[in-house]
């Protein structure tokens, strides 16, 4: 498993990781029926965030099917009249980005439910392919999926391999109480004198201590702090032993939504790029190298984002703070070195 995705997984707190568990498969490789077709919608629409819990607010949008964009696709495709969609969510699921609902059999989650809009806008059946995250790239190289849509990171590495369609960036972020006076605005200057929880051995304590460091040479503090699991950093964010926790957007994201109707309701203090100050880390829609896909899976998600699905698909996530202004194929991704 990738340091990129692992950082998102170990967020889960213990009791999310059983109730996502209790419908999953231990082991292997899940096909699951797509909950749309499952449900009787009609096509050309496409509901957003089915069985997913509580995590997202469950809409239903209009997605008509587009033939200039359906003409790009390779013949193949086309004749098979469905697309496969490749999620690498075994075996425990990661909210909100994919998870098997809570009617134990619906794949949910904001990247299955990106990929069932693309593949409306193809005029095609949606067929997700849930797999641990290692057989989530080999299903791509085999062509057991046209395209995996799960939190796949753009790296210049991987492109050695696939093309990029990317559709949301890929941020970390501060989780504080609902009534902290302070956010990060993008500036570590906004840290001095915190307290701030974050994971051992990921990416975002990596980010975390460069900039203590920097304070420490301007003569300010931060001070970090590690607990053994989730349920423990929130426990001191709320009894206010912490101003912060820093972690993977997503999955911030989804704990503030769970949070939201308790007395210890959070909010985000802001986000930072995953690949650091230098380039927007980007998640990206993935295929395999020279398949003719990305083109068209761009311009799908450029659709989206033009007539409104896409905003709507997101705010429904409580993922906003993450769009992109535009559909790019193989934008710039973190550099070998670093990924």
């Amino acid at each position: 498993m990738s340091r990129r995705r692992s950082r998102l997984t170990t967020l889960a707190t213990a009791g999310t990781v059983l109730a996502l568990a209790a419908g999953l498969s231990a082991c292997g490789d899940s096909d699951t029926e797509d909950s749309a077709a499952a449900s009787g919608t009609a096509k050309g629409s496409v509901v957003i965030g089915a069985a997913s819990n509580g995590a997202a607010k469950e809409i239903t949008l209009d997605v008509p099917e587009v033939a200039s964009i359906r003409s790009q696709l390779p013949k193949s495709v086309i004749e098979d009249g469905k697309f496969t969609i490749g999620l690498g969510m075994l075996p425990a699921g990661s909210a909100p980005l994919g998870y098997v609902g809570d009617d134990q059999k619906t794949i949910t989650g904001s990247e299955p439910d990106l990929g069932r809009l693309v593949a409306a806008v193809f005029g095609l059946k949606a067929e997700p392919k849930n797999a641990t995250w290692e057989n989530l790239f080999v299903g791509i190289d085999s062509g057991r999926t046209e395209a995996g849509f799960s939190n796949i990171t753009d790296t210049e590495e991987r492109k050695k391999k696939y093309e990029f369609a990317c559709y949301r960036q890929d941020n970390l972020g501060f989780e504080v109480s609902k009534e902290a006076d302070w956010n990060f605005d993008g500036d570590y200057k906004n840290l001095a004198g915190k307290t701030i929880a974050v994971g051992s051995g990921t990416n975002q304590e990596k980010i975390l201590l460069e900039w203590r460091d920097k304070l420490e040479s301007e003569g300010k503090k931060l001070d970090v702090k590690y607990f053994a699991d989730n349920n423990s950093a929130y426990l001191a964010l709320n009894s206010k032993k912490i101003d912060g926790y820093f972690g993977p957007n997503p999955a911030i994201a989804y704990h503030i939504t769970q949070s939201a109707s308790t007395p210890q309701a959070t909010r985000s203090g802001g986000t930072y790029s995953g690949a650091g100050a230098s380039l927007q880390g980007l998640i990206c829609a993935t295929a395999k190298k020279d398949s003719g896909l990305a083109k068209p899976l761009a311009e799908a998600i450029n659709y989206l984002i033009e007539n409104g699905q896409y905003a709507k698909w997101l705010e429904a996530w409580n993922l906003k703070d993450e769009a992109v202004q535009k559909a790019e194929v193989n934008p710039p991704g973190l550099p070998i070195t670093n990924s």
